[in-house]
């Protein structure tokens, strides 16, 4: 909004020519959404514990999660306000990546959102069934991945994408990269959703790959900076940084109340909202290789889970004490506070690994 209200006036007041730059506009639409989350945060909890929307926590989890017993949960709503209004200040809303960005955000975090309300607010236990949830994350991967195939926002980037490290090399999925963005969208979502145990935990992960995915997607759209680096230009991705960075200040945004001891956890509002939101962000840049790096924690969480029920399956044993892996390490003896600070740096680490993947080929 700002961007098309005000940047026209430079013609006339030279200083609002800032309102061009896309790193100004990144870094106040972050500010923005944090603050929106800290101006709003207290109010919705209140109005959460009035309706007693209360987070039930697993008989069979650690004995030091009893005491969270009761705390409010869908503070993802708080997220998506914040995204979505920051963005809509800040962004470019000409920019088919942005809207489509903010598109996929609200569409699964209207899932999460039924999901919890179901669970929450209903009592059904298990909130909206697997396969519907599953159904509707495909049909935003399937939706997402035809436009982008038979509408692309770049003519060059259609059916294939980057391999880290490898200069000029790309793998072409021809029409099955519809298939593959489905996967892609599907996975990101669930895996953020999985490591959403620890108050903190994802969240303070999901700030990392936010910030390493704004730095790729404004390298990507800039020209110069492109062709110094070798990588494929795309027009008009660079814009996409504005919405990291809305995700970003929301996520430390909400970070402020999550923190252990949690005031509110996000529930499925929120952790399938930004799984999806950087899922989306990575097909768009072309990194959805990447997303096995920068969100390393999350596909770490993930395989444990799946390699635990395939040990059981077929050995009878248990690899771990407990998934996701994050509940392992709190059998053994970490605090909670230890393992979510750990897990962090893994991620923090990883963010930059990511980001030297675009000189390191």
């Amino acid at each position: 909004m700002f961007y098309h209200l005000l940047y026209p006036l430079h013609e006339y007041i030279s200083v609002f020519n800032i309102f061009r730059y896309i790193t100004f506009r990144a870094a106040y639409a972050g500010v923005t959404a944090l603050l929106v989350c800290l101006i709003l945060g207290p109010p919705l909890i209140r109005r959460l514990r009035a309706f007693k929307v209360k987070q039930a926590i697993r008989q069979d989890g650690p004995a030091t999660h009893f005491t969270k017993e009761g705390t409010p949960t869908m503070g993802g709503l708080l997220i998506l306000i914040a995204v979505v209004v920051s963005t809509l200040l800040w962004g470019n809303l000409a920019n088919r990546m942005v809207v489509m960005a903010l598109l996929s955000t609200l569409w699964l975090g209207a899932i999460g959102f039924l999901d919890d309300y179901l669970r929450v607010v209903k009592k059904h236990p298990k909130g909206l069934k697997g396969r519907y949830k599953l159904l509707a994350q495909g049909v935003l991967g399937l939706t997402l991945g035809l436009v982008l195939y038979l509408a692309p926002v770049d003519e060059r980037s259609v059916g294939w994408t980057n391999v880290p490290f490898l200069k000029d090399m790309a793998l072409y999925f021809g029409p099955f990269y519809v298939v593959f963005v489905m996967l892609v969208i599907t996975g990101s979502s669930n895996a953020v959703n999985l490591t959403d145990g620890l108050d903190g935990l994802a969240i303070g992960s999901v700030s990392f790959v936010a910030l390493a995915f704004g730095v790729l997607s404004y390298l990507t759209g800039h020209i110069k900076i492109a062709e110094y680096l070798n990588i494929h230009y795309m027009e008009g991705c660079g814009e996409l940084s504005v919405y990291c960075g809305a995700v970003m200040g929301a996520a430390l945004g909400f970070l402020w109340f999550n923190c252990h001891p949690a005031e509110v956890f996000m529930g499925d509002t929120g952790a399938l909202a930004l799984g999806g939101a950087l899922g989306t962000v990575a097909v768009l840049i072309k990194r959805e290789l990447l997303l096995v790096i920068v969100g390393g924690v999350f596909v770490i969480e993930t395989l444990s889970v799946i390699l635990q029920v395939a040990s059981f399956k077929l050995r009878g044993r248990r690899i771990f004490k407990m998934t996701p892996i994050h509940h392992h390490f709190e059998l053994l003896g970490w605090p909670e506070t230890r393992v979510v600070v750990r897990f962090w740096i893994v991620a923090a680490v990883l963010a930059l690994v990511t980001i030297t993947t675009l000189k390191i080929q």
